[in-house]
């Protein structure tokens, strides 16, 4: 209390100078502190769960022990290391001189996969108080074991540094995944090959904590390759047999597919059988299926076979020779893609366990391996050649590389590992509408007088519009199209909208399958049998849908307008001709010819007006916009079209007689009432063959029409369709809305 009174006595001007000299202090005290801490012995724990995996340490642990000065080793000892039946493994470790810190059976037997799990289980029960005894700096895990996954998720959740071997290959199984986890999880990296490198900053791992550095265990077979005393160490395990006049056999299980391993298995002994040379076979690993796999040898008597030997385990230092001096190696041991390569030795590697590996030329895949004549085959080709030694997977440095890594981490540094995620653009909003608005299509109408493109958005608002005249002919009509999309797709990037793809409604007769326009109306002349999807595809990069128009002003009521959550309805556009499509249980109805729904060609009289199609009395010789025209015409020709106060401007349209008949011209009048008539009873027909339970009328006349077809229905229609109701449709611009509805509706995946 007497400090703290002192201290409140003093000025402010004295106050600052006393904080800082202390912070000054303090600061100095933490660099000396940091210093300190960066000389102390890195206390490096290494973890091995089996015989394959020490192969690839043991060269590392010897690098620490020779450094005493600069790293405490521990090592823990699990797995199959401590099974009987995989060869009690562990003691390998203590020749080598190595004290083993801690012996933690991990393996609950069975080889299957719930074992496996079970085993996983276990590890990550009896880990905690292992790793927290010995508190290690940094520990060091191999591979893609699940063994290693236990080991790396206890690490990680215990706030302990993690060096993770091998990460970032690819070999085809369940391994692949393990050994991905294990990376996510690791706080370092020391990979083998460039392109696993590449892999791990392709997982968004920091590439300053990626170290390549090769295989460990290539230090020591490129450097015990040309050992003087090789032969004698064949002969103790295979016996009385020439240099490169053996096979060396190890086939593990693929978890994924536990069948087809046992088969491949049985086929390869198969293949060896026929083939009659001597061969060391190794038991496989702990994985679910090993015991199956045993089985099948058993069976076949491979263990009392004068051709084969049996074994659980040799040393990595005599195995290096037997591979060596091998006229081939068989199986799917990653130590077939990767050491062999070293020494040239001819490798047949069977089935899928190895997929996506790098290899040498020395390596021959079976990966299809389904018969014994394939694999014999194999053998036959492979066994006894030469290759060029390859060093893909390291050059014999690795553990100088790795020893100068491990002494450059600053354990003091935080512990929280970061990701180099790649950059990607700010959203902007998070707000469901922003997201709906920014993915777009676009919409092209090909109409007969005009060629229109539209940026749509998933709300169904037409962000961007733009006309041009439609050309006369096919070559500048696909110009200018693609012009058009390049145009709208510039300005859809400063508008915020994410283009899924393009969509095209085109008059005519369409295969929407193939996206062909079959026969096109009189209105767009040069338009048959024209494929769109093709040139505008290849392009502008984007899926392409093509409908015909009336199904695209179907798609639209159905997705934006009256249609929506109506199962069965049609659509009747009234305009230059008479069009439409049919939605019946929720699906849009082409035909087997694609000429569904043309309802402009149905009949409605044996002997009407003739019609663009070359027919006579179907709608829309009745009730189009030409035909009104032409009715108009004559009208105007026989001077009974002009009204009092009604204005004729040039030339004469369907909007002069409907004007006239509004201002109560007769004749005007008894031309409407005819055409409605006929559109109705067009609609009758179509009520009494798919039964719709909506009628929306589109287009330009459908506010002239929509009460007199209603009338005509509850007079002529059967008495249960009399009361369908007939509706106009609310949406300006149909044909690009369902053009663009084809595009978000597939891209978004909902039914189309």
């Amino acid at each position: 209390m007497e400090k703290h009174a002192d201290i409140l006595s003093k000025n402010p001007h004295e106050l600052y100078y006393l904080r800082m000299q202390r912070s000054r202090e303090k600061m100095e005290r933490g660099e000396s502190e940091d210093q300190h801490l960066l000389q102390k012995r890195l206390r490096v724990c290494v973890a091995t769960c089996n015989r394959a995996d020490y192969s690839k340490l043991a060269p590392i642990m010897f690098g620490i022990k020779n450094h005493p000065e600069d790293f405490e080793l521990e090592i823990v000892v699990l797995g199959s290391h401590l099974i009987d039946d995989y060869g009690n493994t562990f003691r390998m470790i203590e020749q080598d001189d190595f004290d083993i810190g801690s012996k933690l059976h991990t393996i609950v037997r069975g080889e299957d996969e719930a074992a496996m799990v079970e085993s996983v289980g276990l590890a990550l029960v009896k880990l905690p108080d292992v790793l927290q005894r010995l508190n290690p700096d940094i520990l060091i895990v191999h591979g893609d074991r699940f063994d290693a996954l236990a080991l790396a998720t206890a690490a990680a959740l215990m706030n302990i540094r993690i060096l993770h071997l091998e990460g970032g290959e690819v070999s085809g199984t369940i391994d692949d995944s393990i050994r991905h986890a294990i990376s996510k999880l690791a706080h370092y990296h020391a990979c083998c090959t460039r392109r696993a490198e590449q892999h791990l900053i392709a997982m968004c791992e920091d590439h300053s904590r990626i170290l390549l550095a090769g295989c460990p265990s290539y230090d020591k077979l490129l450097a015990k390759q040309h050992q003087d005393d090789y032969m004698d160490i064949v002969k103790s395990w295979i016996g009385d047999v020439k240099e490169n006049d053996y096979i060396v056999a190890l086939q593990h299980p693929v978890t994924t597919d536990i069948q087809h391993s046992i088969k491949i298995y049985g086929l390869m002994l198969d293949a060896l059988l026929s083939f009659n040379k001597k061969t060391l076979i190794l038991f496989p690993n702990i994985d679910a299926g090993s015991k199956e796999l045993v089985r099948v040898m058993r069976k076949k008597g491979i263990e009392q076979h004068p051709n084969f030997q049996a074994v659980k385990h040799v040393p990595f230092e005599q195995f290096i020779q037997l591979v060596s001096h091998a006229g081939c190696m068989i199986g799917n041991s990653s130590c077939g893609v990767r050491e062999a390569g070293a020494f040239g030795t001819p490798v047949v590697n069977l089935g899928t366990r190895q997929t996506g590996r790098e290899t040498g030329e020395n390596v021959l895949h079976v990966r299809d391996a389904d018969t014994h004549s394939k694999i014999y085959h194999a053998l036959e080709l492979q066994f006894g050649k030469r290759y060029p030694c390859s060093k893909i997977y390291g050059d014999g440095n690795a553990v100088p590389r790795i020893l100068k890594f491990l002494h450059s981490i600053n354990i003091n540094e935080p512990l929280q590992k970061t990701f180099c995620f790649p950059t990607v653009k700010e959203s902007n909003s998070q707000d469901i509408d922003h997201i709906l608005e920014t993915q777009s299509a676009l919409a092209v109408d090909l109409g007969g007088t005009n060629l229109r493109v539209a940026i749509v958005c998933m709300r169904g608002s037409i962000v961007k519009k733009y006309i041009q005249s439609n050309p006369k002919t096919y070559e500048a009509r696909i110009s200018l199209i693609l012009k058009m999309c390049n145009d709208a797709m510039q300005d859809a990037v400063r508008l915020n909208c994410r283009i899924l793809g393009v969509g095209i409604s085109s008059g005519g007769r369409v295969n929407p399958q193939e996206g062909v326009v079959l026969h096109s109306t009189k209105l767009i002349r040069e338009w048959s049998s024209v494929d769109l999807r093709t040139p505008i595809s290849d392009a502008l990069h984007l899926p392409v849908w093509v409908d015909n128009d009336g199904n695209c002003a179907a798609l639209a009521e159905k997705k934006f307008g009256h249609g929506k959550g109506v199962e069965s309805f049609a659509t009747v556009i009234t305009g230059t001709g008479i069009g439409g499509g049919i939605i019946h249980n929720n699906e849009l109805i082409h035909g087997s010819t694609f000429c569904a729904a043309e309802l402009g060609h149905i009949m409605v009289s044996l002997e009407g007006p003739e019609c663009s199609c070359g027919s006579y009395g179907c709608i829309e010789a009745y009730a189009s916009g030409m035909a009104l025209q032409r009715e108009a015409k004559k009208l105007n020709d026989e001077d009974m079209l002009k009204m009092e106060g009604m204005k004729m401007v040039e030339p004469v349209s369907a909007i002069h007689l409907i004007s006239a008949a509004k201002m109560g011209n007769s004749k005007a009048q008894a031309i409407l009432n005819k055409a409605s008539t006929a559109l109705g009873i067009g609609i009758i027909n179509i009520l009494h063959t798919v039964n719709p339970s909506l009628i929306i009328l589109s287009g330009v006349l459908a506010s002239c029409y929509q009460a007199p077809v209603q009338r005509v229905i509850s007079e002529r229609a059967l008495s249960s369709a009399q009361n369908i109701k007939v509706v106009t449709s609310d949406l300006e611009e149909p044909a690009l809305l369902g053009a663009a509805t084809m595009v978000l509706d597939y891209t978004t995946r909902r039914i189309y």
